[in-house]
């Protein structure tokens, strides 16, 4: 049995180089060349909250908070709900992301939560994107 393992080892090995191999043809679809993908360009100068959230049926749901982010700093948690910021209702997913994004590390938004039907209205102090490194 243990032969019939090693030869279906070896033929998997073979079968992914020859895939390997032919990915690297120049006619081949899916081959990704570096001058085909535009970079993205992440600046720190845009400001960062802290937050995964959802939007669905027209709320902003916060998913999770980050650790050491102004979210936390300000005590956010999953289930709030994001209603404004700075006096501009939140009524899709990009108004949070553009509100938030860009705004400027250092910016306080005012922003309206509510939380088990009670609104409160707080001011983070944005931090800059974080930069990742590998």
């Amino acid at each position: 049995m243990a032969g019939v393992a090693s030869g279906l080892a070896l033929a998997t090995t073979l079968m992914a180089m020859q895939v390997a191999d032919s990915m690297t043809v120049r006619t081949c679809p899916y081959r990704v060349v570096a001058a085909d993908v535009q970079q993205t360009e992440v600046r720190p100068d845009h400001g960062f909250l802290g937050i995964r959230y959802v939007f669905r049926d027209g709320i902003a749901e916060i998913d999770s908070v980050l650790p050491g982010t102004p979210a936390e700093a300000i005590h956010l948690k999953p289930g709030d709900h994001v209603v404004s910021i700075d006096g501009a209702p939140i009524r899709s997913a990009n108004d949070l992301q553009e509100r938030i994004y860009g705004s400027t590390p250092g910016a306080q938004p005012s922003l309206v939560v509510e939380r088990n039907g009670d609104m409160a209205t707080l001011r983070p102090t944005l931090s800059a994107w974080p930069i990742v490194s590998y």
